[in-house]
């Protein structure tokens, strides 16, 4: 009876030891397998940081930090702004002056280009590229700032000192209108006592403009080249000759074109 009783005892030890042998091992397989996936996480997660902090780098203008603080300047100056038109002290006046001034001039484009790419060395992608225009704006031989290209081949027929705006020439019947710089266009439309008009603004905040066209070429906000075609000459009656109206804008005056392009 006693015999029976040990051999029953052992054969519950050896089944407590077994259980705890399983369990240890089904535990230690379990540890590895979660410390793999671990690891096989932190590898995912390092990946994807380092590659948003990649592309976060690689364009400052879209910084997190850089983009929050210019939100809240910006914020911030349209408070100001609302303030100050809120408020009737006579004190604010010239600074309400300065403001209605700024918001009713034409935006420079042109010039916040160049600067971007000066900044960035890439276009903005609000600007379309123009690929098929070779013609490069060349320094004038002393030194002093760009040649402009020459809008149209022909001779002038009336001068500067006739309206105090711009330039009236001639030209062959078929002959193109060209850009006589970099620039944005600005103006597409008819123009009173000028026709078919376009106005390209360029990068040191001049306007170049481009009158009695018989036809358009160029889009709204267009990108352009020297040398790229903004439209067409209109024809004299008889069909043999061709004209078109030209002028230079700096701020708000006019300037003689013949001072800054050699015309025939």
């Amino acid at each position: 009876m006693g015999r029976g009783i040990e051999d029953y005892r052992k054969r519950i030890s050896e089944r407590k030891k077994q259980k705890r042998s399983s369990v240890s091992d089904w535990s230690g397989k379990k540890s590895l397998s979660s410390a793999s996936k671990n690891n096989d996480r932190e590898e995912d997660l390092s990946f994807y940081s380092f590659d948003d902090d990649n592309r976060e780098k690689d364009h400052p203008l879209f910084n997190k930090q850089g983009f929050l603080l210019r939100a809240m300047v910006a914020a911030c100056l349209f408070l100001v702004v609302g303030i100050l038109f809120k408020n009737d002290n006579g004190m604010f006046d010239s600074a309400k002056g300065f403001v209605t001034h700024s918001m009713q001039e034409d935006f420079q484009f042109a010039t916040v280009k160049n600067w971007y790419e000066d900044q960035f060395g890439e276009p903005l992608a609000i600007f379309p590229t123009n690929s098929n225009s070779e013609k490069e704006v060349a320094e004038d031989e002393g030194g002093n700032g760009p040649a402009y290209a020459v809008p149209a081949s022909g001779k002038i027929t009336e001068n500067f000192t006739v309206n105090g705006k711009g330039i009236m020439l001639e030209t062959g019947s078929d002959s193109a209108v060209e850009a006589i710089e970099d620039g944005i266009v600005m103006y597409t439309a008819e123009k009173e006592g000028l026709g078919k008009t376009v106005v390209i603004q360029h990068n040191d905040g001049k306007e170049s403009w481009y009158g009695m066209l018989e036809s358009i070429d160029v889009k709204l906000y267009d990108f352009v080249k020297p040398g790229d075609k903004v439209g067409k000459v209109s024809k004299s009656d008889d069909g043999t000759k061709g004209t078109f109206y030209f002028a230079i804008k700096q701020g708000e005056q006019f300037i003689d074109p013949v001072q800054v392009i050699e015309f025939d």
